[in-house]
């Protein structure tokens, strides 16, 4: 049976990416799929999350989270693709349009997807959804900066890559 990164290369570099982010890791999010061009996450759901008691629905503010991670991870992988090299790229701007609230007791993910990569900037787009991905919660457009790979610490570039660390 293939796994997700025998057709997704750069799953394991993703799932490394994500799990570097103190935030990602208290929402327990998990990379399903990463490649040149896009990256699948899933949020589970946690009654810790909900916004809203009396419906259990997800706090907005957490799906805005799961799509700028999953957007800044999908700029990571196409850089790091197309030029083998990590950069570190924060967020300039991202727009988020809510459509509906996600549905309680149900992972939701995001998808996302880095379509243009000029010599400072990075675009994406994403959607967050949870049964069907032509039935969106939320959809995003963001900006990202591209620093150059001399900027990313040796630490963090050994984490992303799976090196061991030579202390």
């Amino acid at each position: 049976m293939k796994k997700a990164a025998d057709v997704f290369p750069l799953t394991e570099m993703a799932s490394r990416f994500v799990g570097q982010l103190t935030q990602c890791q208290k929402l327990k999010l998990k990379v399903l799929e990463g490649s040149d061009k896009h990256v699948l996450i899933e949020l589970p759901y946690d009654p810790q999350l909900v916004g809203y008691p009396d419906t259990g629905v997800i706090h907005g503010g957490v799906i805005t989270t799961l799509m700028d991670t999953a957007s800044g991870c999908a700029v990571v992988c196409s850089i790091f693709y197309q030029f083998g090299a990590l950069e570190i790229s924060p967020t300039l701007d991202l727009r988020v349009d809510y459509m509906k609230p996600a549905e309680p007791f149900k992972p939701v993910y995001g998808f996302a997807e880095c379509y243009k990569l000029s010599s400072s900037v990075a675009f994406t787009r994403a959607i967050a959804y949870q049964d069907s991905i032509d039935d969106p919660i939320a959809n995003a457009v963001g900006s990202f900066m591209r620093i150059s790979p001399e900027m990313v610490g040796e630490e963090f570039r050994q984490a992303l890559m799976g090196e061991p660390r030579h202390d």
